[in-house]
């Protein structure tokens, strides 16, 4: 087993443990972990939502077992991303990865100020 190997699956460990405490899905961590690694934007985000699957899909059912899961919100919410993400993957074709890092900081910075300083 490489180095590598080892490292995506406790990053996974981690971010599955983030991802179901938070719901935050755990994008936040492991898009900026693939880029380091060297991955593209393109290729992070798409690697990214690869894991989120897998990782969601575990977490909803560790969820329902606790009866935390408002299944009519979380079918318009999914209804309306299915919408979003088809625009988004389009949209992010046209940013280079340089500016993407940018963007995506920008985004992290922006969420935990407003989680840091909201009553």
């Amino acid at each position: 087993m490489t180095s590598q190997t080892i490292l995506m699956l406790l990053a996974g460990v981690g971010v599955g443990i983030g991802a179901s405490f938070s719901g935050l899905g755990g994008g936040f961590l492991m898009v900026p972990l693939l880029l380091v690694l060297g991955y593209s934007a393109q290729k992070a985000v798409g690697t990214s939502f690869m894991a989120i699957l897998v990782i969601s899909a575990s977490a909803l059912l560790a969820h329902n077992k606790l009866a935390n899961v408002d299944y009519r919100t979380g079918i318009l919410l999914g209804i309306g991303g299915i919408v979003g993400a088809q625009i988004g993957a389009r949209l992010l074709e046209h940013v280079s990865t340089a500016n993407f890092k940018k963007i995506f900081a920008l985004v992290l910075i922006g969420l935990a100020s407003y989680l840091f300083f909201k009553n």
